[in-house]
């Protein structure tokens, strides 16, 4: 008989402080290394995108990895959140985390197999159970953004967007954004 670790947000407070990230989604652990430089511009570049939308439309908060808590067994730090000042005032705790979904999470793609696996499988599942109501999964290696959006109580791929395309939210009313101009930065031989 084999038994399988079912780990939860005690267990990750036990884990070394060693530069990786450690994050607990239905009870599986996964774990990241540092991330790429590239993958830190894209975040960057996104959290600037809608710091300055949102310092001139004051509707919420844009937050850079922080920590999200959804029960014992569902803790993770997505890359970028945006939240509405109703829902910052009850997802908030004194913990410093968030324990309820912000509208926004963002996910900047790591290289590998299991880093994929995670954002586009694990983490889309999670989200979509938990109510976040629109999920970006951005590649900076390809250069592109797959949108998914809340329809009938899940998360739905809603666009792919690339290249000439414009990033544009019903969630942030006015923000728009050159796909292109996000990933300028990062040389085609990457």
């Amino acid at each position: 008989m084999s038994t399988t670790t079912r780990w939860t947000s005690a267990n990750l407070k036990s884990l070394p402080d060693d530069g990786n990230r450690y994050e607990i989604i239905d009870g599986e652990l996964f774990m990241s290394k540092q991330p790429h430089y590239f993958h830190q511009d894209v975040c960057s570049e996104l959290l600037g995108e809608l710091w300055s939308w949102n310092k001139a439309s004051r509707l919420g908060r844009v937050v850079f990895a922080p920590g999200l808590i959804f029960a014992d067994d569902d803790d993770v730090a997505p890359d970028v959140i945006w939240i509405s000042n109703e829902r910052l005032a009850v997802a908030l705790e004194s913990d410093g985390k968030f324990h309820d979904a912000p509208e926004l999470v963002i996910e900047v793609l790591s290289p590998g197999s299991v880093n994929e696996r995670r954002d586009r499988e694990a983490k889309l599942q999670l989200y979509s159970r938990r109510g976040v109501s629109e999920y970006w999964i951005v590649s900076w290696i390809l250069r592109s953004i797959d949108v998914y959006r809340r329809d009938q109580a899940q998360l739905h791929h809603a666009a792919t967007l690339s290249g000439a395309d414009t990033l544009e939210s019903p969630l942030l009313p006015g923000f728009e954004c050159s796909v292109a101009a996000l990933f300028e930065r990062i040389p085609f031989n990457e």
